[in-house]
């Protein structure tokens, strides 16, 4: 069957993203964390990049979404209630600019829609179709996905909109094959674990965790009490509705004969070397997301005092998923990361990069406990988070850090997974296997106690949780536009959209200013 049946986008001025046609540069903030000054005999220097997708997304692409909704037997009663409205608050979300097809899988995939526009009319033709959905059968996750890959696939009109899948199911395949062995391409694919796995928690979570680990971008959610689900959704769609930057590459160079790159650490995205630079294909990255990169430097010696760059930072994109079309276009701006070599180093460090170097140290506990306890050493693993929480408590800065905050929380929640098998088997598996992957692409995802645990949220994505606590009170009241939230953005950070370009030049400004300060030390008879 067929599937190039999407609908055309009737154009609408008062939309947000019709003038998406073009990728600016200075939607992305660069910052460079590392110390100001190094030794001069050869020196290992770690620097950390700081990239932040900022600006405004009223010209964002239209969304091209495709959602995947379990209806197997255990879905019925109050989850098949709740995964309707989590569904009832999106098709309120999405603006005339997107388009949505829904799919459902049980014995069989069904598509209830092609891809359609998402106007007032089109959302109560759609609610129709998901109020009328009974749940039965058993579960066929891989022709659900297969289906949604083929819907995004045989698009006619793709070019500069952004596309991703939804896929939530709360049991374990049990037709059709491994979902995990479908190909995605290069389509994020967010997958919803609903509820507690049904008879095999485990095979629930790797399949889902499989698939969002093979997609580019894309991760998994455990969303283990029935009514989190809308939350869980609401979150998911307030990234996909402010992608700022779609087929993001970072070129890293070194300055030749002088320093080399030892280690580029970017967590599971692509990293490939020539030549002694480094790119690193990031994909798509929503407003307010952060992307952190740590650079191991080798400076070479110097015989004197001197300040001079150390590493070279540019960065291309595209306006859709085609990395294809990438390939014949330039690097934009090039920023480069400055450093004093002086015979009085002090080795100091930046408190961004310790914080960095703390989460990723962190991350790894994590997943060393995890192992443990799959391999029913509990004692084992709940002496790792003890050592992980220990560390925590050792970092010295000044004041309350929201990112250690988090991750103590995280580890709490983990700790109390771990106090039996059944706890660990039913809850604590999904939870390390959905904080794994959201560290690793450092998005977020949904897991655990979501008031307290946000790691890798975002503005929108925060408001948007708000809003699905609000609409599940009563769905009844207006559900704020995607125009509505832009507006909200804006009052909340009216620099957003100046706030990239501005960094830059307040950035070279200041390396003008240090090298003059380095001149005139350097001339004076102190210097």
């Amino acid at each position: 069957m067929s599937f190039n049946d999407d609908e055309e986008i009737v154009s609408n001025d008062n939309a947000a993203g019709n003038n998406a046609d073009v990728f600016d540069l200075d939607k992305i903030s660069l910052k460079f964390q590392n110390a100001d000054e190094a030794p001069l005999e050869e020196f290992n220097l770690r620097v950390m990049l700081e990239l932040t997708a900022v600006g405004d997304v009223s010209h964002r692409p239209g969304l091209d979404l495709v959602t995947v909704l379990d209806i197997s037997g255990s879905m019925k009663g109050r989850k098949l209630k709740e995964m309707k409205r989590a569904m009832q608050f999106m098709l309120k979300k999405l603006s005339p600019i997107d388009r949505l097809s829904v799919i459902t899988f049980s014995n069989n995939a069904c598509r209830l829609c092609p891809l359609t526009q998402m106007t007032e009319d089109s959302e109560t033709d759609v609610m129709v179709l998901i109020d009328d959905i009974v749940a039965g059968g058993e579960t066929n996750i891989t022709e659900g996905l297969q289906t949604a890959v083929k819907v995004l696939d045989e698009r006619r009109f793709k070019d500069r909109r952004s596309a991703a899948i939804m896929l939530m199911s709360d049991g374990e395949q049990n037709r059709g094959g491994d979902a995990a062995q479908v190909e995605v391409s290069n389509v994020p694919v967010y997958t919803f674990g609903f509820g507690t796995g049904g008879k095999d928690p485990k095979a629930m979570a790797d399949v889902l965790n499989a698939i969002a680990e093979n997609s580019q971008g894309g991760t998994f959610s455990n969303v283990e009490k029935v009514k989190d689900l809308n939350m869980a959704f609401a979150k998911c769609l307030g990234g996909l509705l402010t992608v700022a930057v779609q087929g993001f590459i970072l070129n890293i160079a070194p300055v030749k004969g002088y320093t080399r790159i030892d280690k580029v650490s970017a967590g599971d995205y692509e990293t490939t070397e020539h030549d002694g630079t480094v790119n690193i294909t990031f994909g798509v990255l929503y407003q307010k997301e952060t992307r952190r990169v740590m650079v191991n430097l080798v400076l070479s010696e110097v015989p004197k005092r001197v300040s001079r760059p150390v590493v070279s930072v540019q960065g291309k994109a595209s306006n859709d998923l085609k990395l294809d079309k990438l390939e014949n276009k330039e690097f934009g701006n090039i920023s480069s990361a400055r450093v004093i070599r002086t015979p009085n180093f002090k080795g100091l460090k930046k408190d961004e990069v310790i914080i960095e170097e703390s989460r990723l140290e962190t991350a790894e506990m994590m997943k060393e406990a995890r192992a443990m306890a799959d391999n029913n050493d509990l004692n084992g693993a709940k002496n790792k988070i003890i050592k992980a929480q220990s560390m925590l408590d050792d970092v010295d800065l000044q004041g309350t850090v929201k990112m250690l905050e988090m991750l103590k929380q995280e580890l709490d929640q983990f700790m109390a997974y771990l106090q039996s098998p059944e706890l660990y088997k039913k809850h604590g598996r999904a939870f390390a296997l959905s904080s794994e992957l959201s560290h690793a692409r450092q998005r977020f995802a949904a897991r655990g106690d979501m008031d307290k645990l946000s790691l890798f949220s975002t503005p929108r994505m925060d408001a948007y949780q708000q809003q699905a606590k609000s609409f599940d009170k009563d769905p009844t009241k207006p559900v704020p536009t995607v125009e509505e939230d832009q507006k909200q953005d804006i009052i909340a950070d009216p620099l957003s959209p100046i706030i990239a370009p501005l960094t830059r030049f307040l950035q070279q400004a200041i390396e003008a200013l240090q090298s003059i300060a380095f001149i005139l030390n350097s001339a004076s008879p102190q210097g």
